[in-house]
């Protein structure tokens, strides 16, 4: 079997400075892809990531850019900038997002507005002027990071869990209207995972939550890109319209 399964693609990753987006911008890279990355902060933790992997792959395309995707200007810009990066254009991964957890009787409305606006409004602002170069060359793979909050709903996270479920949706009906011009749409739903947003759950909080996972373990980014650089992949050209939860069984 090929051990560059993405060799000669070109990929697009939005929010792909840290955490599984920088997970799935590695792995993308390691498995032979050209990558264009999209941040909205961070600028030199974005550009130091690029230096690392260009010096890594020196044969490849890791190149940094500012994508605000909530705004659709903004992100067109960022897609058309992302286009003239890359040679060829074969996966979108929408992974930007954000969280602003509280019980929604406390949820001010710019609170929710922005959980809504980027991740949800994101599926419309960066797929569409990305949607129709894959149609036209009639193959690709799109794949939208969800979350177990959007398939099971997670108390406090009422605009998140909302949103998330919004873009299972988003990926199930955009698989049958594309499919029949070779690209397939799928989510990734992580559940418990190492990044800042676990980071920063309070010791004895995060054992209880350990104790609900039959693994007894949180993921790490790398086992939400094994499974997105699968999808992106000719391996998995038959699977489309799926949620797949990476999550150690939290809710079987």
């Amino acid at each position: 079997m090929d051990e560059l399964p993405l060799a000669g693609r070109g990929c697009v990753v939005t929010g792909g400075s840290r955490g599984i987006g920088a997970a799935i911008v590695r792995l993308a890279l390691a498995q032979g892809a050209d990558v264009v990355f999209g941040y909205h902060s961070g600028e030199d933790r974005a550009r130091a990531l690029a230096d690392e992997l260009r010096a890594d792959h020196p044969d490849q395309r890791c190149v940094p850019l500012y994508a605000h995707v909530a705004d659709a200007g903004e992100a067109e810009r960022f897609a058309t900038a992302a286009l003239g990066r890359l040679d060829r254009f074969d996966v979108l991964v929408n992974n930007a997002g954000l969280t602003r957890d509280t019980l929604f009787a406390r949820m001010g409305p710019q609170q929710w507005h922005d959980v809504i606006g980027t991740n949800l409004d994101s599926m419309y602002t960066v797929t569409r002027p990305l949607l129709m170069p894959l149609v036209k060359q009639r193959g690709g793979a799109i794949i939208n990071i969800a979350s177990s909050s959007g398939l099971h709903g997670i108390p406090g996270q009422t605009a998140y869990s909302a949103a998330k479920a919004g873009v299972i949706g988003f990926t199930k009906a955009l698989a049958k209207e594309i499919g029949a011009r070779g690209v397939t749409v799928n989510a990734v739903a992580p559940g418990l995972i190492e990044t800042d947003m676990t980071a920063a759950i309070p010791p004895d909080r995060a054992e209880l939550l350990r104790s609900l996972i039959p693994t007894h373990t949180f993921g790490s980014p790398l086992d939400v890109a094994h499974l997105v650089c699968f999808l992106a992949s000719d391996r998995a050209r038959y699977i489309t319209g799926q949620a797949i939860e990476v999550s150690g069984g939290l809710v079987v």
